[in-house]
C-alpha cells in the first residue's frame, strides 16, 4: 500500500514560477530547465515592440553578465526586413546557419555574430491578435533545431509568452488605475498627453546611458520609461487653490504641497492592493518616482531629506526628465526655454538638486533629445 509521505515525492519542475521574482530571473529560470533537454540552446531574449514609435527594443535575456550580444538596443522594425517577414507570415522563423545574414549591416545582426551565436529560432509574440515582440532561442551551434526538438520548444515558448502578456497585462492595469486615479481630479488638464510621452522618453534615454555604470537591466529601464510619467500622482490630493495658484505658495501652502510625494506612495499602494498587483516584480520602481522624486541630492529636497545615493536612482533620473521638460515646455506663466539654455540650468542644479550622472547622461544625447521633441510635439506647436 502507497504510504502518505509516498504521495509527495516528486518536486515540480517549474515551480519557481510561482514565486514572486522578476521576469528575468523566471527566463534564466527556464532556460536552466530547457537545456536539462536542449543544451545546444545558449541565449533566450526578449524584444517589445512600441507601436507609438514603430521601434523594437530590449527587454530581457537569460545570460549572465555581459555575454548578452543585444543590450540596451532599440531599432526600427522597419529596419529589420527579416523581423518583418515574420510578422507577416504570423509564423516562427528557423535560421539553422547565420552566416546568411553575415554581410548584414545592421548593429543587431554584428552583434549577434560577434558572440558566435550559429544559429536561432525565432517566435513572434501576439496578445489577443496583436503584436507585442518576439522571442529569441539562440545557439552556438549549427543545424541543432530537428522537428521533434521544436515541438517542444514551442510549448517553452508559449510558456515564455504568457509570462510576457501577465507581466505586460499587470504594468497596464497598474498604469491605467495610476492614471484613472489622476484623472478624476482637474489636475489633468495640468500636463498634455505629449509631456507625458517626453518625460518618458527622457526617463528612457537617461536610463540607458547609465546602465552599464547603475547595472540598470533593460527590464528595470522599460518599468522606468513607463513608470516615470506617474511621479506626480499624489498631486491629486492637493487643493486646487494651492495646485493652480499663479501666484507664489506661501510657506503654509507649500507645506501642503510637499505632502504630494507621500500621497503619490499611497495612492500607488492602495492601487497595488486593490488589483492584487503587490507582488508585480518591478512595483517598487513606481513607489520609489513616486515618493522620492523631490528628493534633492544634497539633502535639501522632500520628504525625507535623503542625499545622493540614498535616492533610488529611477527616482534621480525621473527628476532630471521631468525638470527638464518643464524648462523646456510652454506654460501660461512662461515662454519655453531653449534646450542650450535648460541644459545649463540643469549643470547649474547638479550636485545640489538634480543628480550630476543624470545630468550629464541627458545631455549627452542632444541628437536623441531633439528627435525625442520632435516626435512628441504639443498639438499648439505643430
Amino acid at each position: 500500500m502507497q504510504q502518505e509521505e509516498d504521495l509527495f515525492t516528486h518536486q515540480d519542475t517549474l515551480a519557481n514560477l510561482h514565486e514572486n521574482l522578476p521576469l528575468t530571473e523566471k527566463l534564466r529560470f527556464l532556460h536552466q530547465v530547457m537545456r536539462q533537454d536542449f543544451a545546444f540552446i545558449d541565449r533566450l531574449a526578449i524584444a517589445l515592440f512600441d507601436e507609438k514609435t514603430e521601434m523594437l527594443k530590449t527587454y530581457t535575456h537569460s545570460t549572465e553578465g555581459n555575454d548578452s550580444p543585444v543590450t540596451t538596443y532599440d531599432a526600427p522594425l522597419s529596419a529589420a526586413p527579416s523581423l518583418r517577414t515574420i510578422i507577416e507570415h504570423r509564423r516562427p522563423r528557423l535560421v539553422q546557419d547565420l552566416n546568411i545574414f553575415s554581410q548584414g549591416k545592421h548593429e543587431h545582426t554584428k552583434r549577434v555574430a560577434a558572440k558566435g551565436y550559429k544559429s536561432s529560432y525565432t517566435m513572434p509574440l501576439y496578445q489577443s491578435g496583436t503584436f507585442i515582440g518576439f522571442l529569441f532561442f539562440n545557439s552556438h551551434q549549427e543545424h541543432p533545431f530537428t522537428p521533434k526538438a521544436l515541438r517542444q520548444i514551442d510549448i517553452y515558448g508559449h510558456l515564455i509568452a504568457l509570462m510576457v502578456i501577465n507581466e505586460l497585462t499587470a504594468i497596464r492595469t497598474l498604469l491605467a488605475a495610476v492614471r484613472a486615479a489622476r484623472n478624476m481630479t482637474h489636475y489633468r488638464d495640468l500636463e498634455t498627453g505629449s509631456h507625458i510621452d517626453r518625460t518618458a522618453h527622457y526617463a528612457r534615454l537617461i536610463a540607458r546611458e547609465l546602465s552599464p555604470s547603475y547595472h540598470i537591466t533593460d527590464e528595470q529601464i522599460e518599468h522606468i520609461f513607463l513608470f516615470s510619467p506617474m511621479h506626480d500622482v499624489g498631486k491629486i490630493g492637493i487643493p486646487d487653490s494651492i495646485l493652480r495658484k499663479p501666484s507664489k505658495l506661501n510657506a503654509a501652502e507649500f507645506d501642503v504641497m510637499k505632502t504630494h510625494p507621500a500621497k503619490g506612495r499611497e495612492i500607488i499602494d492602495s492601487v497595488l492592493e486593490d488589483f492584487s498587483l503587490g507582488t508585480f516584480g518591478h512595483a517598487n520602481i513606481l513607489r520609489n518616482i513616486a515618493e522620492y522624486h523631490h528628493e534633492a541630492v544634497d539633502g535639501s529636497g522632500y520628504p525625507n531629506g535623503l542625499k545622493g545615493d540614498e535616492i533610488p536612482i529611477e527616482a534621480r533620473i525621473s527628476a532630471v526628465a521631468d525638470v527638464f521638460d518643464a524648462l523646456t515646455s510652454r506654460r501660461s506663466y512662461k515662454a519655453p526655454w531653449s534646450n542650450e539654455e535648460a541644459f545649463a540650468m540643469l549643470r547649474q542644479m547638479s550636485n545640489s538638486k538634480l543628480d550630476r550622472d543624470c545630468v550629464e547622461a541627458l545631455i549627452n544625447n542632444v541628437d536623441k533629445v531633439l528627435e525625442i521633441q520632435q516626435r512628441f510635439r504639443d498639438n499648439d506647436l505643430i
